[in-house]
């Protein structure tokens, strides 16, 4: 035999998917819900979208100047934190709200603890999280110059009646990037046809809620309420495009059920008994800290160590 064995480390077998092109193509997917919340919403939402996303650039690259590490922004994962913490943001919000939540998400979330696979959580709802906590009442001030008054989530909860077609195509308070639910789905749909995300983790996620929500909210099978909840708040933003996130899920197809099934008990738990309307954002961040705990039980078990003969 005159041929030469290659040997290299592994992965032996690689996608021809590479993290870029990844990340480019979920924010495609989010162009169509962030289109909508500027025309929605007007050019301050324009502007605080084009503020975060220049903050978490900004902050990777000078993170990894600082430390001598090679730049990795070309990556565009910060480009993409930036317009997912852009779209979790009240419109109204002052510009250095998204500065601040965006060198948060990068530098304590990300960075601090490795740079992009290595996050604990998701750096976009880790950002958010840190301004709900620390600037509550402008988090949670959705007026505008179009809309007053609650959230359609916010009235669901206290038994008012809501425009569901409102809810769906956009013409509601909220986020900038949650208002518009044929939007949000029309992304994702983008994203399971290209391969990029399947709806394990989302359809368990969604019928687990469905399912809460019917079982204990004490208005048993009312189809108002359930598509309230459904069309309302960071509910298909959050199950599309931040608990699909490569590095904060779990890896086996039965964690990813499972984590799904996590995250509709979790948010059915925080929009019933909770004093709030929404919970997606705590939900998804508290089933992150628990993914290496839904790894090490639904993890194959190797054959000769408990594991079924092939």
């Amino acid at each position: 035999m005159n041929e030469k064995a290659r040997v290299s480390s592994n992965p032996h077998i690689r996608a021809r998917a590479t993290t870029t092109t990844i990340m480019l193509a979920v924010i495609i997917a989010l162009l169509p819900t962030t289109v909508v919340g500027i025309l929605n919403f007007g050019m301050h939402a324009l502007l605080l979208i084009a503020v975060t996303i220049c903050s978490t650039v900004a902050s990777e690259f000078l993170f990894t100047k600082l430390l001598h590490k090679k730049t990795t922004i070309t990556d565009c994962s910060a480009v993409l934190t930036g317009l997912l913490l852009a779209l979790n943001l009240p419109p109204s919000a002052p510009w250095w709200i998204g500065v601040l939540g965006g060198v948060f998400a990068i530098v304590v979330v990300k960075m601090l603890f490795g740079g992009l696979g290595q996050n604990f959580m998701n750096p976009a709802l880790g950002g958010r999280c840190f301004l709900m906590l620390s600037f509550t009442r402008i988090m949670t001030d959705f007026a505008t110059d179009t809309y007053t008054g609650a959230t359609p989530l916010a009235l669901v909860k206290a038994g008012e009646k809501v425009n569901i077609y409102n809810m769906v195509m956009g013409r509601t308070a909220g986020t900038i990037g949650e208002t518009s639910m044929i939007a949000i789905v029309a992304g994702a749909c983008f994203l399971i046809l290209i391969g990029v995300i399947d709806l394990r983790i989302p359809g368990s996620y969604i019928v687990t809620l469905v399912i809460f929500i019917t079982l204990f909210s004490g208005r048993g099978l009312d189809f108002d309420y359930i598509a309230g909840n459904l069309a309302g708040g960071g509910l298909m933003l959050g199950a599309f495009f931040m608990a699909t996130d490569y590095v904060t899920r779990p890896i086996t197809k039965n964690g990813q059920y499972l984590f799904g099934i996590l995250l509709g008990v979790l948010t059915g738990i925080f929009r019933v008994f909770g004093s709030g309307a929404e919970g997606v954002s705590y939900a998804i961040i508290l089933s992150n800290l628990c993914v290496p705990l839904i790894e090490k039980i639904t993890w194959p078990k190797p054959f000769g160590k408990g594991g079924e003969k092939g």
